[in-house]
């Protein structure tokens, strides 16, 4: 019988992803984005399967996508993705390590453990140019890509802190 006809076999990979824009670098508790934009999608690249599969069966020689290594990288590249690629493709991109406590997951067994999420705070003086594209990595420079999204986002400027917040599931 195929995947998903008449079985319980098919899983859907899903992404959804929040961008809050704040004025200067208060981005505590209290302060209020000035534009919040929140979206479904991204594309899983073939690199980034591998390396979870890898991880999955024991493997080591591929670093995880942890609070050490994970990075959500920003560019100004609009090339559409493609699964093959393995970084970002604009002229001007930045990999900023994760936020304090992040990635988070919560192992068990119910719905809420098919879940992780990343978060980065890129500061005043950071990746500031016209966000296009961002993705998921697991190394400061080169590692695995684990997937991309094509958008435009706005330009950043030295006037604001943005927060980018990256929710992964199967389900």
């Amino acid at each position: 019988m195929g995947a998903g006809v008449g079985g319980h076999d098919a899983a859907r990979w899903r992404c959804h992803w929040k961008l809050e824009k704040y004025q200067g670098d208060d981005t505590g508790p209290a302060a209020t984005p000035f534009e919040t934009i929140e979206r479904e999608g991204n594309l899983l690249m073939y690199g980034g399967v591998a390396a979870l599969w890898h991880r999955l069966t024991g493997g080591s020689s591929v670093a995880a996508f942890d609070a050490s290594n994970a990075r959500i990288g920003v560019g100004d590249g609009t090339a559409a993705e493609d699964a093959v690629q393995t970084d970002l493709q604009g002229t001007n991109t930045v990999r900023k390590g994760m936020d304090a406590t992040y990635p988070q997951h919560t192992d068990g067994t119910d719905a809420t453990a098919a879940t992780v999420t990343f978060r980065s705070t890129f500061s005043t003086s950071e990746a500031n140019f016209t966000w296009q594209e961002w993705a998921i990595f697991n190394a400061g420079s080169g590692g695995r890509m684990l997937n991309r999204k094509v958008e435009s986002l706005g330009e950043k400027t030295s006037a604001a802190s943005w927060v980018f917040t990256v929710q992964l599931s199967l389900a």
